[in-house]
Order: structure tokens, then C-alpha cells, then sequence
């Protein structure tokens, strides 16, 4: 019989905090710029959201969104939502009024969490922007058609403001719930229910919500301690934001393990620096260059910066990664393959692969993760060794998307294999590598982006007819959105005038860097062949001697 020393250990999320909480008490759990939160602190603060939720009228099922920078608050409302069998739904921090709407009315939000930081996005002020309706509600509970399910709009201050909850209110709320009513909430979460919608952009004209469950959770969770062996002694430090399945996932497999987690908050390479310093990680989770690269690179970097760091998870191409490994000579690189829909890992080197394996290759799928790759055209499962779409199923992938149960049937074959569209080689060992993406889709700094997305919008514009948007190359974010656009008949319009008409709609990364005008687009039979868009735009930015688009801000 073969040892197994990974045994199966799933509990429903609010369970998972209360017993940290109980074993670990005052050690540090999670530590931001602003503040250091015991186990125990985190515990209480969940305890509390749980409770003003139960006297909102929030049960079992119901979506809690939050719309905030990255703080201590979105850990507690996903804890504290998750004791209660709701459902916590994130929402991006840089999404304006047009993703808002999507996402709150698809999700179906019943409450949700906002505030006004004195430095950065005024979160409320976008939501109230979105509704305008929140602003003439003569009463704290909302109730208005274009958000149906919206009950209430809460804000994390002390401000009152029309239709809208502060802090004070939520206490008094709160008061009102016993820890009894909670308990026997808590005691009815199935670790199979929904604990997340974790919304992420794909070819739809606008982002899925991919259920993922308690237990998906705490399968990664325990996956991850194996693969980096990790334990309670380890500190973990990370960049991602809490509305990314990273930030989130890495944040609950630190509190699994019973270790500190470190977050930067919202990203400053100076504040990681001296975290760094001061905090001395052993696990680092930059998970993308687009953080790591400051870092590394930063002027004050000591030589002795990294010298706690025993492990760096982070992925790019094989030159980039040997040069962050001299960085950290004692410390391995690892890479992996990571999706949404599979609670962030599919698959993660080993520590012990030799230097070229985890700078050339994805790493072997997670325990309990299957993975194949089929012929995209004709299905046909390919043996490893072979490149080909890549398809998985295991316990810690997604239950399907939210309200979408025709795309859902279109994404899983009747084995339970999710078909990704993603282009991936599985060599003959069973190691995992991205190459290339089937579906339309960019990848922007980390962040993914559906073309038909931005094309959706794009379109609302009164003088365009037709608009095709496709990756370029740029040397900062690795690629950018560049828009093909044919007007309508008797109508102008200039690359800036279409920049300008995006800014404060959509997300910054989405906008398009570069704006073409085009009479005739390049076909392949009825479609329009994007690869000769793409070339297009490659060969007239290598022409000028362009290498990295000009910065947008959402103002």
C-alpha cells in the first residue's frame, strides 16, 4: 500500500477560521501596511460581518459583494459571509461604471461592501455613479429596478449618507444577531456549497462568475502546503489584489497552514521592500513580473534583502525566470499554470526539479489533478508529449459559471473535464506549459481581458460600425489592447476622441493603448483573421522603434 501523507482535510471556511482562531489565537495571521490582525482578530471581525449580514436578512446562497482597495476588511466579509452560507462575490477595484452594472446585477448582489478612502478610488462614489438611484432612496434599503436584488449598499465609515449603511449602523445591526443564531447558520454550510464567484473575463462579452467552493479551497489550500512544504513557521508575502483568485486563494491556504500572511496593500514596490525587510518572508508570491521586476530591481535593494526567502513562485518566460533565480540563488523559482476556474494552481513545480524544468516548464498538476490535451478541431485526446487544448477536472477546480448553465454544459464534457482553450503542452513526464490562447484573449500585466468585451463597448460609441481589438506587444505589461475600428458612414473620430470615451467606463487595463481606422479588414470567409490585425499592429510598432504604450489614467 502506497503511504499517503496528504489526507483529505476540508472544512466549510468559517469552521477553518474559528479553529485557527482557537489553536493559534494572538500569533499574527495577516499583516498590512495599516495594521497587524491576530487570528483571533480576524476570527471576531468575521464573527461580527456575519452578524449584521443575518439581521440584513442575508441566507444562505445570497452574494455579498465588496468593493474595496486592498485592506483587512475583504478577508473578513469573505469569512464572514462564508459562516453564514452566503456567498462572497468580489468585485475589481478598477472596474468603472460599466463592468459595476454588469457585475453587481449579474451576481444579483444582495449587499454590498464600499468605501471612500482619503488616498485612491472613491469606491462609493463609483457605485453611487453606476446607480444614481442610491443617491434619492428615501430609506437605507434599497429598492430599485436596474438592481433588483440589492438590498444594501454598506459603506465602511462613519458617514451617513442617503440608501446607505456606515459602520455605526452596521454595529447597532449586528447587535441585534446572537452568536447562537449564527452557530446554527454555520452549522448548515455544506463544504460542497459555492463559497466564491470569482468573476474573470473570457470570450463572453463580459465576465463569468466561476463558483468555487469550500472545499476547492481547502483542496488547493492543502495541495499547496505539500507541493512547498509548507508549514506554521512560514511567512508568506504577496502582492495580488483581493479581487484576484490569487490574493484570495494564497490569503485562506496561509490561514490553512496556521502561517503570517504579509500583503503590500495596494502595490507600492517601496512599501514591499522594507515589508520585506522588516518582516523577513520565507515564501514569496509575487506570482507576476509585473511586480516581481521592481523589486529585484529596486535601487535600495540590499544584499541581504532576500536572505530569509526560501521559496519564489512566479511565472514568465525561461530568460526572465533564470535571471530572478541569481537574484535568489538559495531561494528556487517555481512556475506554474494557473486559471480561476481551478483555484489558481492546476499545477506548480516541485521544489526538488532542476533549475531548467521550473524555468521551461509549468510543473506537474496538483494532487488529485487530472489533465489531458485534445486536438482543438477535432477533440481527439492527444498522449503527453504532444501539444494540444488543454482539459482537467479534480477537486479544487470550479463548479461551473453562475446564472450560465448553457456555457457551463459547453465547458465540461460528460466525464467532468473543464475544456479551457487554452493551448498547452503536457511532456512525457505529465508536466504542464501554457503556449498559447486558444480563446480571444489578452493578458495585460497579469490581468485577463476578453477583446469581445472591450469590443461591446466600444461599439456603444456613436460613430463606430465595427471594432476588432487584439493584443500588441509592449515591453512593460508584456501585451496591450489595440483597437481596429471601422466608422459608420459620414462620421469622424480620432484614435484620442476613442481613448477619451473609454476613460472612468472600463478598467484602465482594458482600454485600448493604440487606435487604427480600417476600411477593409482582412477575412478569412465570414471572419475577420485577427492574426493579420495582430501582425499588423507588431510590424507598425517595430517600424517606429515603439516598445512599451504610454500610461492611461482613469481621470
Amino acid at each position: 500500500m502506497t503511504k499517503n501523507n496528504n489526507w483529505i482535510n476540508v472544512t466549510s471556511l468559517g469552521d477553518l477560521m474559528d479553529r485557527q482562531a482557537d489553536k493559534y489565537g494572538d500569533k499574527d495571521a495577516i499583516i498590512f501596511p495599516e495594521g497587524r490582525y491576530t487570528y483571533r482578530d480576524i476570527a471576531t471581525y468575521a464573527q461580527n460581518i456575519s452578524k449584521a449580514l443575518l439581521a440584513l436578512g442575508v441566507g444562505p446562497g445570497d452574494r455579498v459583494g465588496y468593493f474595496l482597495q486592498e485592506c483587512i476588511d475583504t478577508i473578513g466579509i469573505i469569512i464572514g459571509a462564508a459562516k453564514i452560507g452566503a456567498i462572497t462575490a468580489p468585485i475589481n477595484s478598477r472596474f468603472k461604471t460599466t463592468e459595476l452594472k454588469q457585475v453587481i446585477v449579474h451576481a444579483g448582489m444582495k449587499v454590498i461592501f464600499t468605501s471612500s478612502p482619503e488616498v485612491g478610488t472613491d469606491f462609493n462614489g463609483l457605485i453611487n455613479e453606476t446607480f444614481p438611484q442610491i443617491a434619492t432612496s428615501s430609506s437605507k434599503y434599497l429598492d430599485f429596478p436596474e438592481a433588483p436584488e440589492l438590498d444594501a449598499l454598506v459603506t465602511l465609515d462613519e458617514i451617513n449618507r442617503p440608501g446607505t449603511f456606515n459602520l455605526t449602523d452596521m454595529e447597532e445591526l449586528g447587535n441585534t444577531i446572537s452568536d447562537e443564531s449564527v452557530a446554527k447558520s454555520q452549522e448548515g454550510v455544506r463544504v460542497r456549497d459555492t463559497a466564491i464567484i470569482m468573476y474573470t473575463s473570457g470570450t463572453t462579452a463580459m465576465p463569468k462568475g466561476a463558483m468555487l467552493s469550500h472545499e476547492s479551497f481547502n483542496r488547493y489550500a492543502s495541495s499547496v502546503k505539500q507541493r512547498m512544504q509548507l508549514t506554521e513557521n512560514d511567512i508568506f508575502w504577496a502582492a495580488l489584489p483581493m479581487f484576484h483568485i490569487g490574493g484570495v486563494a494564497f490569503v485562506l491556504a496561509s490561514l490553512f497552514v496556521g502561517s503570517t500572511f504579509i500583503h503590500t496593500g495596494n502595490y507600492n514596490p517601496d512599501v514591499a521592500l522594507q515589508q520585506i525587510r522588516d518582516e523577513r518572508p520565507t515564501v514569496m508570491l509575487p506570482a507576476f513580473e509585473t511586480i516581481w521586476v521592481p523589486i529585484v530591481n529596486h535601487p535600495n535593494r540590499e544584499e541581504d534583502d532576500f536572505d530569509s526567502v526560501r521559496i519564489v513562485m512566479v511565472v514568465g518566460v525561461p530568460e526572465r525566470l533564470r535571471q530572478f533565480q541569481s537574484q535568489t540563488p538559495h531561494a528556487p523559482i517555481l512556475n506554474c499554470f494557473g486559471q480561476t476556474e481551478v483555484c489558481a494552481f492546476l499545477s506548480l513545480s516541485e521544489l526538488d526539479d532542476e533549475p531548467e524544468l521550473r524555468f521551461n516548464k509549468g510543473g506537474f498538476p496538483m494532487p488529485g489533478m487530472e489533465a489531458e490535451v485534445h486536438d482543438p478541431d477535432t477533440g481527439e485526446l492527444l498522449p503527453n508529449g504532444n501539444v494540444g487544448e488543454l482539459w482537467y477536472r479534480g477537486p479544487n477546480m470550479f463548479d461551473g459559471y453562475f446564472r450560465d448553465p448553457e456555457l457551463t454544459s459547453e465547458v465540461f464534457d460528460e466525464r467532468g473535464f473543464f475544456r479551457t482553450g487554452d493551448i498547452c503542452e503536457i511532456d512525457a513526464d505529465g508536466r504542464i506549459t501554457f503556449v498559447s490562447r486558444l480563446k480571444d484573449m489578452l493578458k495585460v500585466g497579469g490581468e485577463n481581458v476578453s477583446a469581445a468585451e472591450v469590443e461591446g463597448y466600444l461599439i456603444t460609441h456613436p460613430a463606430i460600425a465595427l471594432a476588432q481589438v487584439v493584443s500588441a506587444p509592449d515591453e512593460r505589461y508584456v501585451e496591450v489592447p489595440a483597437a481596429y475600428i471601422e466608422l459608420k458612414p459620414d462620421t469622424q473620430a480620432t484614435e484620442e476622441e476613442i481613448i477619451a470615451f473609454c476613460k472612468g467606463k472600463i478598467a484602465t487595463y482594458r482600454i485600448p493603448r493604440y487606435v487604427r481606422f480600417i476600411n477593409e479588414w482582412p477575412m478569412s470567409g465570414t471572419k475577420i483573421k485577427k492574426i493579420v490585425l495582430r501582425e499588423m499592429i507588431a510590424s507598425e510598432l517595430k517600424s517606429k522603434g515603439i516598445t512599451q504604450a504610454e500610461k492611461i489614467s482613469s481621470s
